[in-house]
């Protein structure tokens, strides 16, 4: 049975924002190592939408672009939207009777299943479906924005904190 993970970037004050901060080269080698590694990834749609970014490739790429990019490709997605009508390659529309699809890819996949976008994350853990999150925050304040939690949340307890960068912490909980 597999485990879903939400993980994000945050800043200190606890928005998501994926233009007010950048990995660095360290935190990027550590996500390319992470989407080589699981066994799938569900996201909402805005976060796909974003993330559709690596579907092309990019001439002004560094090589770890390139491998952060195979790594993705390679991946089997789920996207939750009620707006969308397609997606693209490797990736699977789910509309809005999403909780018996991701109950089946639990049941049937093995390791880690990736979850992007707070606004489905907030939805699975909702359903009790989130076993981890990964929170990996940086030393920025935004002031403003997309906040990692919109709302109550199970209570949680910490079981790792980890240095991944010069200047981010990954903070790992399970629920309570």
């Amino acid at each position: 049975m597999a485990k879903l993970v939400f993980g994000m970037n945050q800043s200190l004050d606890g928005y998501v924002d994926h233009q007010a901060f950048a990995p660095g080269p360290a935190l990027f080698r550590h996500f390319i190592d992470h989407v080589r590694n699981l066994s799938g990834i569900v996201y909402g749609r805005r976060l796909y939408e974003v993330m559709r970014y690596w579907d092309e490739d990019h001439a002004d790429w560094e090589p770890a672009g390139g491998d952060f990019a195979a790594a993705w490709r390679y991946q089997p997605k789920w996207v939750v939207s009620r707006s969308l009508k397609s997606v693209g390659p490797n990736a699977t529309l789910v509309g809005d009777d999403f909780e018996p699809v991701i109950r089946e890819l639990k049941a049937r996949l093995v390791g880690e299943i990736g979850v992007g976008g707070p606004d489905l994350a907030r939805s699975l853990s909702d359903l009790g479906l989130i076993d981890e999150y990964r929170l990996y925050l940086h030393p920025v304040v935004l002031g403003r924005g997309k906040p990692l939690f919109a709302g109550p949340r199970p209570r949680l307890r910490l079981v790792a904190s980890d240095r991944i960068d010069e200047d981010v912490i990954r903070l790992t909980y399970v629920p309570a």
